[in-house]
Parts: structure tokens; sequence; C-alpha cells
């Protein structure tokens, strides 16, 4: 019964931390854009969703990774923390190489929504091989 509980706790510990992560994450990611995602999304734009779902994605696949190959909190926290600066720092590049993005997202321009979704969705697959 012991080990029973010890793995619920390290799952309900595991699991938490991986939130704060993702959660930490998403509200940086939406200060970084020029644009509320998050209103966009409520009115119905789908380039905003495509792409605030392929940021979710590519975060939530590499803190994944980090909760598989960690041996201790500290270390997963670590991972998580490279992966969210990692994710960040593409959309920063990206938004620099694409200014007309600030446009795009809100007009509703679904293929710079796709475009966004695929690259923080490869970053994140990328991003993921590279923890060790």
């Amino acid at each position: 019964m012991e080990q029973i509980l010890n793995a619920l706790l390290n799952f309900a510990l595991y699991f938490g931390v991986a939130i704060v992560l993702i959660v930490a994450f998403l509200v940086l990611y939406a200060l970084i854009t020029p644009y509320d995602e998050l209103k966009l999304v409520r009115a119905g734009n789908t380039a905003a969703a495509i792409s605030f779902s392929g940021a979710l994605i590519g975060m939530v696949l590499p803190v994944a990774f980090a909760v598989v190959s960690s041996h201790n909190l500290v270390t997963m926290l670590l991972w998580g923390g490279v992966a969210c600066v990692v994710q960040l720092i593409v959309f920063l590049v990206v938004r620099l190489l694409m200014p007309q993005l600030n446009q795009d997202i809100p007009a509703d321009r679904v293929a710079t929504g796709i475009f966004l979704a695929a690259l923080s969705v490869g970053v994140g697959i990328l991003n993921s091989a590279c923890i060790l």
C-alpha cells in the first residue's frame, strides 16, 4: 500500500510541476505576442487558435519528455525551463523574420497560423529529442 501511495505522490508532483511549466509558458507566450490570442480564439479566429494550439503542443512535448527522462523534479523543472525559453526565442525570431505576422494572425490568415503551429511543434519535437 505504501508503494502505491508513493507512486501516486510522485505522479501528483510531476504532473503538478508539468502543469505549472505549461501554464507559465502560455502566460509568457501570450505576453510576447503582439495580439491577444485568447481574445482572438474566443472570437472564432482560426489562425490564432491554430498557432496557439501549436505553441501549446510544442511546449507539452518537451515537458512530457522531461517528465519521462528526469530522475528528479529539479532536473525536470530545468529541462522544462529550457524548453520554454527555446519556444519563446523561436517565436521572437519568426516575428522578426515575418513582420507581417502582427497583422496576419488577427486578420485570420490561416496559412500563417498553420506555419506558426508547425514550427512550434517541430521545434518541440527537436527540443524533446535533445533532452538527455
